[in-house]
């Protein structure tokens, strides 16, 4: 066990526990944001995904030990922080427009990796959108409408293939 002091939704937080924790359990079981979920435990299905540096990343398989110099950003407070408000609240909104969710479950990890999608490109086409969204898998088969409500919050984007 350690002591690590992480960064997470813009509040220092201490927390004592094993190095090779996964992230994914200390912002679930020891700070108690439960918005990331668990979906494969491998970092393959996307559903655990969260910020790290501004960056897309899997939580289930990142130890806290990695993330002690960084900034956590959460599908709690990623609306709420200036540096990503402007890509969280329209995606967010055009996921509704779009009728993105079904379940739900893979939601938070497919709205993180949009948010970090939109955040580091200024411009994106249909094909880039879905490369870069390939590895968040969700069991209802949203993928177009997912493309869909990227494409139409990105600057500049394009429909074309």
């Amino acid at each position: 066990m350690a002591i690590y002091e992480l960064s997470v939704n813009q509040r220092t937080h201490s927390v004592d526990v094993d190095p090779d924790m996964p992230v994914l359990w200390v912002l679930r079981d020891v700070l108690g944001l439960t918005g990331t979920k668990f979906g494969c435990g491998k970092g393959l299905c996307g559903a655990c995904t969260v910020l790290f540096n501004g960056h897309a990343v899997r939580s289930c398989s990142l130890p806290v030990a990695a993330v002690q110099n960084g900034e956590l950003i959460t599908i709690e407070e990623v609306d709420k922080i200036s540096q990503y408000q402007t890509q969280a609240i329209p995606i967010k909104q055009a996921w509704i427009e779009h009728k993105v969710p079904q379940c739900g479950y893979c939601q938070p990890g497919q709205i993180m990796s949009a948010v970090a999608l939109l955040k580091n490109n200024d411009k994106l086409d249909r094909k880039q959108i879905i490369q870069q969204m390939s590895g968040n898998i969700c069991r209802c088969g949203t993928y177009q409408r997912i493309e869909k409500a990227i494409l139409s919050v990105a600057k500049g984007a394009s429909d074309d293939e």
